[in-house]
C-alpha cells in the first residue's frame, strides 16, 4: 500500500480525480494478463485489492505485486518492451490507464508532467532500494541508520502520507461505484 502513496502524494486532487476518471476499472480472474514480456502494453496499471505475479522468463517469479503496486511504469518510462509477465495472482482488481491518453495529458499539462515523472521516480528509486535489500539477504551487514527501511516511509514523504490515504480512498470509491 505504501507504494501507492509515492504516486499519490505527489499529484494533485485534481490529477487523481482525471486518473479515476480517465482510468478503467478492471476485475480480473487469477491468471489474467497484464503484461506479457517482449510484447508491447497500451495501458500502465495499479493494483487496487488482490495481487499480481511478476515472472520472468528462465527465472521464474520475481514478485508478488499488491494493492497500491504499478505496473508497466518502467516500459512506459523507457519505451522498451516489458522484461517480466505481470498476471493477476488470483482475483485482482486494478486500475488500467491508456499510456495514450497519459502521454497527451503529460504534453497539455506541464505541471502534471513533472508532479507525475516526480512521483514515478521516487517509486522507481524505492523498488530498487527494495531490490538491493533483497539481493543483501544473508550478507553481514551492519544497520546504517541512514537507511530506510522496507516497511517505513522517507521523512520527507510522511507529510504527504495522510493526504495520499486520503486520496487513495477517494480514488477506490470512484472506482468501486464504477463498472468494469
Amino acid at each position: 500500500m505504501r507504494k501507492v502513496l509515492y504516486i499519490l502524494g505527489n499529484l494533485s486532487d485534481e490529477d487523481i480525480e482525471w486518473m479515476a476518471r480517465a482510468g478503467r476499472r478492471l476485475d480480473l480472474a487469477a491468471g489474467h494478463v497484464l503484461v506479457r514480456q517482449g510484447e508491447p502494453s497500451d495501458s500502465l496499471f495499479i493494483v487496487i485489492e488482490g495481487h499480481a505475479a511478476v515472472v520472468v522468463a528462465g527465472v521464474g517469479t520475481v514478485a508478488r505485486l499488491g494493492s497500491g503496486e504499478v505496473i508497466g511504469e518502467v516500459s512506459f518510462v523507457d519505451s522498451a518492451l516489458p522484461s517480466a509477465t505481470v498476471t493477476a495472482d488470483g482475483r485482482c482488481i486494478a486500475l488500467a490507464l491508456s499510456k495514450r491518453e497519459i502521454e497527451a495529458r503529460l504534453r497539455s499539462d506541464g505541471g502534471f508532467a513533472g508532479r507525475f515523472y516526480k512521483a514515478l521516480a521516487i517509486f522507481l528509486a524505492d523498488r530498487l532500494r527494495g531490490t538491493v535489500d533483497r539481493l543483501r539477504v544473508g550478507e553481514a551487514q551492519s544497520m546504517d541508520a541512514g537507511r530506510i527501511m522496507e516497511d517505513e516511509l522517507d521523512e520527507g514523504l510522511l507529510d504527504q502520507v495522510s493526504l495520499a490515504g486520503a486520496r487513495f480512498e477517494r480514488m477506490l470509491k470512484t472506482l468501486m461505484g464504477a463498472r468494469a
